[in-house]
């Protein structure tokens, strides 16, 4: 059994060893390419991946625009919110003529406390607003990212329920302690146009105003010109 198994076994490693060789030489003189892909099958592939690239590349622009049109309608929102808080803080603030505030609780039945509970301190620096700022809204962009003047709203703590104060005089409660209060930690960017420069409207100019008065910032809107996914200018945003 063993002496027949032997012949069997050396033809198939002969047989083994041709095919190796003659594989070899096929690379060597480029028949290889025969066992591959032809060239009307490369020029097929090619023509399916093209058509594939195409077909998503409009899918892939259209995500990045809309990424970039979450992120204009967070600023917006960011920036209207702080010039809303703005005006809660300036309502009771800078009498006319004043140079600060005084006492906000002051008055007759605490006429210049406001009914919005949110607002907590009231704006101290009167130099910021001009003859011209009635409305108190921000005089600029800036000041809401740079921070004003605020006191806390009403009576200090150290006067009771009944209006008996303590050791202190009317004169020395109304002296609270000052800060500053900022509204925006900066001014954002225009994911747009790639840069911090808004279109700014005051309260007395129109919604088509195509120049800034600069008498006080009422609303911002965004410089593109561009038209959003939605069919709708950013401009009109």
């Amino acid at each position: 059994m063993t002496t027949l198994r032997i012949p069997i076994f050396r033809d198939r490693i002969a047989s083994f060893g041709r095919q190796i060789k003659a594989a070899r030489c096929r690379f060597k003189t480029g028949n290889h390419l025969s066992n591959g892909f032809t060239l009307l099958e490369l020029i097929a592939t090619l023509a399916v991946l093209s058509i594939l690239i195409l077909g998503t590349l409009p899918l892939v622009q259209n995500a990045v625009k809309r990424q970039k049109e979450i992120r204009l309608r967070q600023s917006l929102r960011d920036l209207r919110d702080a010039i809303d808080a703005f005006k809660r803080d300036s309502v009771g603030s800078c009498p006319l003529g004043a140079v600060v505030s005084g006492n906000p609780a002051g008055g007759p039945a605490g006429q210049n406390i406001p009914a919005d509970p949110r607002s907590r301190v009231v704006i101290d620096d009167c130099t910021i607003f001009d003859t011209e700022n009635l409305d108190r809204l921000p005089p600029s962009l800036e000041i809401l990212a740079e921070g004003v003047k605020v006191r806390s709203r009403g009576l200090p703590p150290e006067a009771t329920s009944r209006g008996v104060f303590t050791d202190k005089n009317a004169t020395e409660l109304n002296e609270t302690k000052e800060v500053i209060k900022k509204y925006l930690r900066r001014i954002p960017v225009d994911p747009l146009t790639g840069e911090a420069d808004w279109e700014l409207r005051s309260s007395y100019q129109d919604d088509d105003a195509t120049s800034w008065d600069e008498v006080n910032v009422f609303d911002v809107r965004s410089k593109s010109e561009g038209t959003a996914l939605n069919g709708e200018k950013y401009s009109d945003w």
